[in-house]
């Protein structure tokens, strides 16, 4: 099982306990206002999610991590390595993304959850190139992806819901620099 642990978090695969308390994130209009068309997102959708990502993991050595907090166990939210497949020009990239609850936000937890991530993707897994993708005018994303050290490559629109994206990469020598 493939854990990491930073100074505050957890980061681990998902287990039963934790799709109560990621439905109750993915039901939270703030906390999904930024993804995929807005919508908040139903107790079916969270645990096909969780299963999607166990999946991946199985599939690609790589996924999306539940992350908890040390001090309490609480579940934050979630962060991890996914293949951008709805998005064909970069669906041979590896992007890292997270997704928190609102109560955690403006603590470092997504920067520091991400950064592990980011380093466990260029360093344990061998990936020369990992790349973000955000919608345009998420600040607080835009916030993290600046602390990763990742640099706007291009913009492009989203194929389903038409919202304007900017991708962002970095490869292994800009994060080992």
């Amino acid at each position: 099982m493939t854990e990491i642990h930073t100074p505050r978090l957890l980061l681990r695969r998902w287990t039963d306990d934790d799709l109560v308390p990621l439905s109750e994130i993915h039901a939270d209009s703030q906390v999904m206002r930024w993804i995929d068309d807005g919508s908040v997102r139903d107790l079916e959708y969270t645990a096909e999610a969780i299963e999607r990502w166990e999946e991946e993991w199985d599939e690609e050595g790589f996924g999306v991590f539940a992350v908890e907090l040390l001090a309490s166990g609480e579940l934050t939210g979630a962060v991890g390595l996914s293949v951008p497949e709805f998005l064909p020009e970069v669906a041979a990239d590896v992007a890292i993304g997270w997704l928190l609850g609102s109560q955690f936000w403006g603590q470092g937890y997504a920067s520091e959850a991400a950064h592990a991530t980011l380093e466990f993707a260029l360093q344990d897994r061998g990936l020369d190139r990992v790349i973000s993708i955000s919608r345009a005018g998420d600040d607080a994303s835009e916030n993290v992806i600046r602390k990763l050290g990742l640099t706007e490559e291009r913009q492009t629109t989203h194929p389903v819901y038409g919202h304007q994206l900017i991708v962002h990469a970095i490869d292994l020598t800009e994060f080992e620099a």
